[in-house]
């Protein structure tokens, strides 16, 4: 379907500038825009991930090499 919208001059430059500097054109970047408008979230949610901290009584100081990281965290 075709349509016609009328942007502003100053917001559609930046449009234009926002999808050639993603290398795409700015057809694509308004039907992503819609696209995501339209969606219901139902992607995936975000995976958090938990680092593992080692502890150090002098921050800055502790030496670690591969073997000592594998003593000092347990792995599944």
């Amino acid at each position: 379907m075709r349509t016609t919208i009328d942007i502003p001059d100053p917001t559609y430059r930046r449009l234009k500038a926002k999808a050639a500097s993603d290398g795409r054109s700015v057809k694509s970047l308004i039907l992503d825009a819609a696209e995501h408008a339209l969606s219901d979230g139902a992607g995936p949610a975000p995976r958090r991930v938990v680092l593992p901290l080692v502890g150090s009584r002098r921050p800055g100081t502790l030496k670690l090499d591969n073997a000592r990281i594998y003593d000092a965290i347990s792995f599944p």
